[in-house]
């Protein structure tokens, strides 16, 4: 038996309402499913919306319980592309990528080799990039075998790593929410509980650090927590804590689904903005945070930095200078979510939702 088949067998209260896209929403126009047995390949390729031009999105290489929980991740993560490309005005439709890690050793360029090869097979309808668990040296190996990649360093270009831009989004949104929600005129001595000191909570960090915030830091990695007590002053917890800890603000830049029934009504943060994507467990999850008088800035609107960065480059496009300028635009857009919110009575989720969709259109 399959793991997707046991897992549909055994937990049917989890099942989808459709293999091609999430429950209550309309399915996604293409979800391809492909496998090499040679390199032990399994990845699932969604593509949510093309309405904006070809699908756009990193690749997750990660280990799942089962076939069906990567599925669930690959559908809400190429969701949120849509929702996030949108909002930050890409010529791009959303579209994801989850690798399955393969248990045991396995052959990591072959393996990304035939990754490559599956991109290649739907003929620029989605183009990929790093995501949590993949590198750039990942994508030039999926780079010889399809030209619909990005995120690649190139000599005397711009291009390669986007979680320096991904971070710098995060942390424009914060110090703007900030000034707006918590009425601070700068990040001086403010408080921010940083959940996951990866890629790009690590250099969320340095610029919170660098702006004078007091930080205290979570992360499975204990090196990289050391690291922040080492060199940005931060005080550690236990990964266990991160979420309830006394803060100002709350950033998770881990995983998914950390904010939900069981989290919320612990926080004590008043304001939560992170790079992490798909924090709330349920669109009902930011109806709660709402209810308890914290602010929520969605992840889609916050973490579109590195997006902008990998769509820059593959236009070619790119220059420091020009692609800072655009992500650094977030700001504008948290500060207008803020306001539509006063006029609407919505939360910032289902705010941020609505006018999302109304961009899923052709550019003009």
């Amino acid at each position: 038996m399959s793991d997707l088949v046991r897992a549909l067998t055994e937990s049917p209260a989890s099942i989808p309402s459709s293999l091609f896209g999430l429950p209550e929403q309309p399915a996604h126009e293409r979800v391809l499913f492909a496998t090499d047995e040679q390199t032990g390949l399994k990845t699932i390729l969604a593509v949510h919306s093309t309405a904006r031009g070809p699908a756009f999105g990193g690749c997750r290489f990660w280990t799942y319980d089962n076939e069906l929980a990567a599925l669930n991740d690959a559908l809400r993560l190429s969701q949120g592309m849509s929702l996030k490309n949108a909002l930050a005005n890409l010529p791009f439709g959303g579209g994801k990528a989850v690798i399955i890690k393969p248990a045991g050793d396995f052959d990591r360029p072959a393996l990304f080799a035939a990754f490559g090869r599956a991109v290649a097979s739907l003929n620029g309808a989605y183009i990929t990039a790093e995501d949590v668990g993949t590198t750039t040296a990942d994508m030039r190996v999926v780079q010889q075998h399809t030209q619909f990649v990005s995120g690649i360093p190139r000599e005397g270009a711009f291009g390669g790593d986007p979680s320096p831009k991904t971070a710098w989004g995060v942390f424009v949104s914060i110090d703007e929410g900030v000034k707006r929600v918590l009425g601070r005129s700068s990040l001086e001595g403010v408080t921010v509980a940083l959940q996951g000191l990866g890629a790009v909570g690590w250099h969320l960090a340095e610029f919170l650090h660098q702006a004078g915030a007091q930080l205290v830091v979570a992360d499975v990695n204990a090196d990289k927590v050391a690291r922040a007590q080492a060199e940005l002053k931060a005080r550690a917890v236990s990964v266990n804590e991160i979420l309830s800890v006394q803060a100002d603000v709350l950033a998770p830049c881990a995983l998914g689904a950390v904010l939900n029934a069981q989290s919320i009504p612990a926080i004590q943060a008043k304001l939560i903005a992170g790079a992490a994507n798909n924090q709330l467990a349920t669109v009902a999850d930011g109806d709660a945070l709402q209810a308890r008088g914290i602010t929520y800035l969605p992840d889609y609107l916050v973490n579109a930095g590195g997006i902008v960065s990998v769509a820059r480059e593959f236009r070619n496009e790119g220059e420091e200078s020009k692609v800072m300028a655009e992500v650094s635009e977030i700001r504008g857009r948290v500060a207008e979510l803020l306001e539509r919110i006063k006029v609407s009575g919505n939360t910032p989720g289902r705010e941020a939702d609505a006018w999302a969709r109304s961009k899923l259109v052709k550019p003009v």
